[in-house]
């Protein structure tokens, strides 16, 4: 009796084990198997369409319409060959590779976001967008070396996409230790993207210029006046002048001239944003009819800081975990090979 109990057991541990490795072959058979072609299909209808204007086929790299501000012609170039001189009007040219590749998917998206919005540049209706720097984005054919060849070969088509479409890809020089949303750096009218968030910033090391790590700026009244005139404030003389309310990151959101609240960032630009350098501020003071301002940073501390860059690509990230620091929750896409 013993020993049929005992058969019976070892026929059913031998069944068991059969059918205990059957599902983990099949299991490590299932995840070995390459994605169907449903699954691939569902990936790539995740790619944004290229926009209509650029008359382009789906997966090829387009070709652009340029309007060269020095000379007011417009130019036809392959899109990839645009980027390039983006980026070399943009960042410098012997910074760490994974910053300049963070530069180079940003330009490619910025551009593209631009045509899709926009549709042409302002200056001309026949080109898709424009070196002007004011529009869209610097351009140095001349700064081109082989570093950006290089770098901008290898993330050839790649841009950030978030939910499938192109994203704000905004970018400065130095947020001062911490970055803003686009409400709170750039008075942004319409709503805030998801991806656009207030993120510490490795950008305050002494690597970084130090009149950019501090700075101080200094405008007369007249200078002042003009600048609330060219913003339509309405402002026409005032006795005082002091910081508003401020955002998450400590910017300032707006400024009180006596008790006239206006857009600090909208101020900056009007102003001089070269020399009032970010509204990140730490005082502000009108006195013998001179405006003096004390700050930290340069630029709107939006999206990407070039040297928090520099600083992540030195200590060996990768351009994906830069820009994923910078714009939480998007992809890298592929648009053409």
């Amino acid at each position: 009796m013993n020993f049929k109990r005992g058969v019976s057991y070892l026929l059913v541990l031998t069944v068991f084990l059969f059918l205990f490795s059957s599902c983990v072959q099949r299991k490590e058979s299932e995840e070995e198997k390459p994605p169907s072609q449903k699954e691939k299909l569902s990936e790539e209808t995740k790619r944004p369409a290229l926009p209509k204007q650029l008359q382009a086929q789906e997966g090829v790299e387009p070709k652009l319409k340029v309007y060269m501000h020095d000379t007011g012609k417009v130019e036809e170039m392959d899109f990839e060959d645009y980027v390039k001189g983006v980026v070399a009007g943009e960042i410098k040219n012997d910074w760490p590779v994974e910053a300049i590749k963070a530069q180079a998917i940003i330009a490619r998206t910025f551009v593209l976001d631009f045509i899709s919005t926009k549709g042409h540049s302002k200056h001309n209706s026949d080109a898709h967008i424009s070196t002007d720097i004011e529009e869209a984005q610097a351009w140095n054919r001349e700064e081109i070396n082989d570093t950006i060849n290089k770098v901008v070969d290898e993330t050839r088509g790649q841009i950030l996409t978030y939910n499938g479409e192109f994203t704000k890809t905004w970018f400065h020089s130095n947020a001062g230790g911490i970055t803003a949303d686009s409400k709170e750096g750039l008075n942004y009218k319409e709503e805030n993207p998801p991806y656009i968030v207030s993120v510490k910033s490795p950008d305050t090391g002494d690597e970084v210029p130090a009149d950019e790590r501090k700075w101080t700026a200094s405008f007369p009244k007249d200078k002042v006046i003009e600048a609330l005139n060219k913003m339509g404030s309405g402002i026409e003389k005032f006795k005082k002048v002091t910081i508003g309310k401020k955002g998450p990151s400590g910017r300032a959101v707006t400024l009180k001239f006596d008790d006239i609240e206006i857009s600090a960032p909208d101020f900056r630009v009007a102003l001089d944003s070269k020399v009032m350098k970010s509204t990140l501020l730490d005082s502000i003071e009108y006195k013998d009819e001179t405006l003096t301002i004390k700050g930290r940073g340069y630029g709107h501390g939006v999206g990407m800081s070039q040297w928090g860059a520099y600083s992540m690509a030195e200590d060996g990230k990768s351009a994906a975990e830069i820009l994923t620091h910078y714009f939480k929750g998007i992809k890298i896409t592929n648009m053409w090979d």
